[in-house]
Formats: structure tokens, sequence, C-alpha cells
């Protein structure tokens, strides 16, 4: 049984009718079932030796695959001429004219080759891996039989052809070595014993591309793949790598294998960068249509199996893929491959049709295929993996080691070979072309975070791309729900937080005495706030210079005219005590103003309740006087000498030594002290006067109440008391307007925050006090000055008298 027959018998179903089928038809007989050969396969190149090696080289893409219903003669594969591949392929056939020239490495054997062009395709792929195995020609030879001794396999350029190809050679441990086979998949060794490459596999190209979108910050970024294997396994890959970055996928998309233009429209998409793992063929569709649609800023991200691509360096290209940047295999130094390419000419080879379509297709008459040493790796891929076939005649492949051009050639128990990449960028070159920049380096085996290595200053750019741009300081980074974490809203600090670099996650609080600035970029010290000698407290003091001075004048006039009717009848001493009193009250306001202190904390509450109750105490007194007179001028009454100056003295003296002790117990006991508030407004330190004892606090306040309570009602009990001048009356109106201001001064301190609360008790102070002064002695001063003639005691007392004249006292 030939090759091909056991081949056959190892595989499947599916793949025993897809090989059949892409090779053969049935036609039914009396005697049964025959296969008939519908189509020929030769090889492109073909040399004899005691051992074969195999080669297979997609040296046309872009394939329009035809129907293979296997009834009728198919029509020719539609393929382009791919001058890369064409390169790989005659350096493979150098190695195998150095090896066989060598004394030292096979001097008893030579190597013989058959390179067969695979279109890029698994289906032609597999017939190319078939036709090496079944001999030098389908057409001479019968089916299954007269196979030839296949040494190992150099091939192939895709993932998904090399699976094939694999799968087929496997059951004969016919090893495999790819040039540019890079998928992950095919480090299994289980289901791909034989397989091995001089290139590394695709773990370590997503590694450096999601490095390359991470140090460039790409977070917005489409994936465009392949309909194979290698794509899905890099797009699978690049997905595990970039989990925790800040990248994220706008899409994932996939080139038909059978192109169709629509499908192909749809995977254009607003994304700035576009990660492409394909090879040329897929794309040459793909961007032809991209083209036609005009899209040009997008920022390729190319895979190695396109990114040297020398189809795509013509100048129509340039502004649709200028700037585009990928990962190449590393270049490497043949010495004769420039020389041994100048004699692939149509005149040596006047019969080979690959040489007559390389010269017409991309290089018209041109003498020479290249002038350079320095070529891709990936035929000096080929020229590698020659070599170790060559090696592996002495030890097995697993097994090799060799130095070649000054490199160190072995193979991993994977299979796979050392990673580098060269990172090339797309740059147009001085004839409008696009020239291959190297402008960085992946070198795999350094440590994690130091692999990749990139020239910034020789790359041309192209812009990025982001779904949302990045928040500046000052703003925090908020996911918008249900699209993935790139897409976000740029929310402000709310105050009091900031964020001092861009994109942060969360803001962060300010030290307890700092606060946010307007940017919220940084934390400054907080505004300390007091009731100072601003627009406020220069009006409140003006307003307490005022009442004073007011004080001082009625005090004066009162003075002057103090042998008049109006003063004595109204008890001089008293009303002396009382201006004594208002003057101390307008003053003490002052107190509340300025930085709080200890002292000045001290002295504000108690200095004002002191000075208060004196002023109560004395109104209270000339209440009583004033009550009891007219009580006195009945018959029979005698209630005057119990309310005599001294005892007058003695209740004004008590009354305000009450609330002196109630003061010291304060001092003693809790003193009020100066406090820094930031609850009240976070973005500001308040400096106020902690009232220390709460209970204290409310003891003055409603001692001085309680005072004020007293003399209204007793006022309000005498205010219908004869006379043309009712002391009584304006005592009630002064009680009452000093009951309302501080009634409605509790609420206003208690919602007042900081130094605005110091300057409603101020204003509270300032208030009661002039509603104690007009109401007191404004109608006595306007009787004095404006009307002299009222100034009498029987004026004052009225000209109907109820009692005798002579009963009342001379002062009140």
């Amino acid at each position: 049984m030939s090759l091909l027959a056991l081949s056959l018998s190892l595989y499947t179903a599916n793949v025993i009718t897809l090989t059949y089928n892409s090779v053969s038809s049935f036609a039914s007989t009396s005697g049964g079932t025959i296969c008939t050969l519908q189509n020929s396969f030769e090889p492109s190149f073909v040399a004899q030796g005691d051992f074969v090696i195999g080669g297979i080289f997609p040296l046309h893409y872009n394939q329009e695959m035809p129907d293979l219903n296997c009834t009728y003669r198919p029509p020719p594969v539609n393929c382009r001429f791919d001058p890369r591949a064409f390169r790989w392929a005659q350096t493979m056939r150098l190695a195998v004219e150095e090896i066989n020239q060598s004394p030292e490495l096979l001097p008893n054997y030579t190597l013989g080759y058959k390179i067969f062009d695979s279109c890029a395709y698994p289906l032609t792929g597999q017939r190319a891996a078939l036709a090496v195995l079944n001999g030098l020609s389908e057409d001479e030879s019968p089916m299954c039989s007269s196979s030839s001794p296949l040494l190992a396999m150099i091939g192939e350029s895709g993932s998904a052809q090399s699976i094939v190809v694999s799968r087929i050679l496997q059951p004969f441990r016919i090893p495999m070595i790819s040039y540019f086979s890079s998928c992950a998949c095919l480090t299994d060794r289980r289901k791909y014993p034989t397989f091995f490459r001089v290139i590394p596999n695709d773990d370590y190209q997503v590694r450096a591309i999601a490095q390359l979108l991470v140090r460039f910050n790409w977070t917005w970024v489409g994936l465009v793949r392949g309909d194979h294997e290698y794509g899905r396994f890099a797009v699978q890959g690049l997905l595990r790598e970039l989990q925790g970055t800040k990248v994220c996928v706008a899409y994932q998309e996939m080139i038909p294998l059978l192109y169709n233009q629509q499908r192909a429209l749809e995977i254009i998409s607003l994304a700035k960068v576009v990660v492409v793992f394909s090879a040329e063929g897929e794309m040459t569709p793909f961007l032809r249509d991209y083209m036609a649609q005009n899209i040009t800023g997008i920022q390729w991200v190319a895979s190695e199996a396109w990114v040297t691509a020398s189809v795509f360096t013509g100048s129509e290209y340039y502004p649709y893929l200028g700037g585009t940047i990928g990962f190449g295999i590393r270049k490497g130094h043949i010495s004769r491959l420039s020389d041994y390419l100048q004699t692939v000419n149509p005149q040596k080879y006047p019969n080979n049709p690959l040489v007559q379509e390389l010269w017409e297709a991309l290089y018209g008459c041109s003498p020479s295929l290249s002038s350079a040493s320095q070529i891709p790796l990936l035929a000096y891929n080929a020229y590698k993996a020659v070599y170790a076939v060559a090696h592996s005649l002495i030890r097995t492949v697993s097994e090799v080691k060799f130095t070649i051009a000054g490199e160190e050639v072995n193979f991993d128990l994977k299979g796979d070979s050392i990673p580098y990449y060269d990172v090339i960028n797309w740059q147009r070159g001085t004839s409008g072309n696009i020239d291959f920049i190297n402008v960085g380096l992946f070198d795999g085996t350094k440590p994690a975070g130091d692999e990749l290595v990139i020239e910034d200053d020789r790359i041309m750019w192209v812009p990025v791309s982001v779904c949302s741009a990045s928040c500046p300081s000052g703003s925090r980074k908020a996911v918008r729900r249900g699209e993935p974490v790139c897409c976000f809203d740029c929310v402000p600090c709310d105050s009091g937080k900031i964020s001092n670099e861009t994109n942060s996650i969360e803001c962060t609080f300010c030290p307890e005495n700092f606060w946010s600035n307007e940017d919220r970029t940084s934390c400054i010290p907080k505004k300390v706030e007091f009731l100072a000698y601003d627009s406020l407290g220069i009006t409140l003091t003006v307003i307490s210079a005022v009442g004073a001075c007011f004080t001082i004048a009625v005090f004066a006039v009162f003075f002057h005219h103090r042998n008049t009717a109006i003063v004595r009848v109204n008890n001089s001493e008293l009303s002396f005590f009382i201006l004594f009193a208002l003057m101390l009250c307008f003053l003490c306001s002052l107190v509340f103003i300025g930085e709080p202190t200890v002292w000045s904390c001290m002295l504000r509450h108690t200095a004002f309740s002191i000075t208060f109750s004196l002023c109560i105490s004395c109104i209270l007194g000339k209440t009583l006087v004033v009550l009891a007179a007219f009580t006195a001028t009945r018959p029979g009454n005698n209630i005057m000498k119990w309310l005599g100056p001294k005892q007058q003295r003695t209740i004004i003296f008590s009354c305000t030594l009450f609330q002196v002790v109630i003061c010291a117990a304060w001092l003693i006991d809790a003193p009020p002290y100066p406090s820094r508030n930031t609850k009240y407004e976070r973005s500001k330190i308040i400096l106020e006067c902690s009232v220390g004892s709460s209970l204290a606090f409310w003891c003055v306040l409603g001692y001085i109440g309680l005072q004020a309570c007293l003399c209204f009602v007793l006022a309000f009990l005498a205010r219908k008391l004869p006379g043309n001048f009712n002391e009584a009356k304006f005592i009630t109106f002064s009680m009452l307007i000093f009951c309302a201001v501080w009634l409605a001064f509790i609420p206003a301190y208690i919602s007042s925050p900081g130094n605005y609360a110091d300057a409603v008790e101020s204003f509270a102070i300032l208030a009661s006090s002039f509603g104690l002064l007009f109401c007191l002695f404004a109608p006595k001063c306007y009787i004095i000055l404006l009307k002299p003639e009222k100034n009498t005691k029987q004026h004052l007392m009225g000209k109907e008298k109820k009692y005798s004249m002579s009963l009342l006292p001379e002062e009140l």
C-alpha cells in the first residue's frame, strides 16, 4: 500500500472525503467504482536526492476557490503571485544546495526537494502535502503508489494550513518544521507531536502586542482576525493578556474565509486602533474595500503574518496604511542569498511559469530580485529549517541544536524557538512607497516588563484611539453602565476631595484642616473664619459706638437737668444706674468681634449677662417704685417706706449678685473656651466660643428673661395709673421690645453658623439696648429739650387729681 493509501486509512471520513474530492472523482462501472484523476498538481521546484525534503509555500495568495463537486475537471484556482513567498522558496533551495556542497554536514548523502504551492489555503495545502507523499507528479504516478522517501516537511506559512499538513504527516512520524506558523494551538504535543517551528509561537506575539497597546495608552481597540485557527487563538491570547489592563476591546470581527464584501464593510469601525491577525491574502480584498470607502486615520497594529508583506508597499496604500506598526520576525543574514536570487531569472528558467510571473507582475525587466543581504527572517527561517532537517539526520529534531550565521538554533520542549521580534513601523520611502522601518525590539527571554524596547522618536504616528478621553486632574472616572470599563464619564470631585492625576478611579479626601481648591486638584488650608473687623464687624462696632454715644448724651441731658420735675419724678438715681448699665451693654457687644481667645470667650457671655441683669434689675426697681408710689397715695398706705433709696439699691445689688454667682459658678465649673468648628461647614474652620456648659448658658439667659418678664408684668399692672406721664407704660413697651428681641434671638442663634451666631448675639444685645434706651428715655428727652413748659410736676401728674398732691413723694 502506498503512503497516500495509508494516510487515508488513518484519517476520519471527513478528511477522506475532502482529500479525494480535491484530486479525483468517482465513476461507476460494471466492474465497480474507480477513481479518475480530474486535475494534476505539479510541483513548482524539484531536485533529486537520497533524502527528499518537502516544501510548501504560499507562492500565490487571495484565492477564490472554485466549486469542487468532483464530477468534472475543476477550473484553476484564482490566486495572485506573492514575491515574498517566492523568496522563501528560493532560500530553501539555496540551503539544500549549500548542504549538498558541504563536505562536513552530510558527506555521504544528498538532499532533494519538492516545493509545492499552497496558495495560502488549507485545502490546497492539503493537496500539496498528499502530492509530496505520493510522488513527484500526480500524472506520472498511479494513485497510492510509487511514494518517495520523505525526510521532513518545510512548511507551512499559515497556521491553518500547517494544522492540516501536520495531521497528514503525523501517522508517518514525519517531522514538519514551519517557518511561519505561529499559532499557540500548535504547541499541544499530544495533537501535534511531530510539529516544530523556527518562529516563536503567538503567546509571545500577543504579549508583545498587549504591552504595545498599554505602552501607548491605546485603550479602545478593535480586533480583526482571519477565519482560521491562527486568528482565533491569537485573539483569545490577546484578550487573556489584556485582562487587568486599561485596554478595552471595541469589537471583534472576522474576515470570512470565502470573502464577502458586505460582511467586510461591516467590520470597518470607528475605533482608531485596529489589531489584525491575518495573512496578506485575506487582508488584500478587505483593504481594497476599506480603501474604496476612503477611510483614513486608522492606526493599524499588524501581526507578524502581514507586517512585512511586500504586496502592500505600493504608494497607493500609504494614505491608508501609513503608520502601521507591528511585530515582525527578526532579520537574519544569509551571505549568498542576494547573488543566488539574481540567478533566478527568465533566462535561466525559461519554462518556469513562476519565474516569468514574478518578472512580469512585480519587477518588469529588472535584472535582480534583491540587492540586500539583510533579509526578513521569514526567508531566514526557511533557511534555518532546512539546516535543522539536515542536523536531524544525526540526532532527533527535538534535540537539534546548532549554530548558523552566529545564531544558536534550538527547540524547546514544545517544539518552539527563542522568541525575538522586531518592531516594524510603516513609513513613506523616498520613492513614495512604504518602507518597513525597524523602531524597536521585543526580547521574550528578558524578565517580564523589560521585553519591549521602542525608540519613540523614530515612529510615525496616526491619532490614537480611546472610547472616552482621559479624565483631567480634579475629576474621577465613572464607568457607564453596560459598557466596557474604557467607556466612562468624567465626574468632578466633590467638595473636600481631590484627584491630582489623570484618569483617577476615585477622589481622595483632604486632611481635616485642609480643603480642596476650586479645581479639585490640591488640598489647601481651610479658611479660618470668625466675626472679624470686616464689613459686618465694622458695622456692629459702629452701631455699638453710636449706642454708647447716645447713652452718654442722654446721661449728660439728665445730669444737666437733674433738678427738673421729669428727672426728679422718674427717680434720677435709678435713671443714672440704668443709663450706666445700658452703656455697658452697648460696649459689651464689642467683645463678640475679633478672634476668640480664652479670655474673650469667658468675658463675652458673662459681661453681657451681668450688664443686662444690672440694667433689668434697675428697671425692675423703678417699676416697683412707680407701682408703690401710686399705691402709697391712697390713705392709710405707707408702702413707700419699704422702697427707699437703700432698699432700691439692695434690690438692684441682690438681683445682679445672683447673676454674678451663676456666672462665677459657670466660669469655675465649665467656662466658655475657643473652639475650631469644622462640622458646620466643612470647607472652613469656624473659630467660635464654645459655651462650655450649656446649662449655665441657658441659666443666665433664663434669669435675664425671668427678670424681664417680672418687670413686664408689674409695669403692665401699672399702665393705667393716672398722670400725663405714666412711666409704667414706657417700661411696658421697653420690656415688650426686649422680650421680643430675645425670643427671636434664640432660634436665630441656634440656626446661624459660626461668625453669624456671634453676629446674631451681638445684634440682639444692640437691638434690645436701643429698645430700652429709646422707650425709657426718648419721651423724657423730648419733654426736657423740646417741651420745657411741660416739665412740671403738676403737668406730669395730670389736672384731675384723685389723690392729694401732698401725699406724692418728691422723687419716684
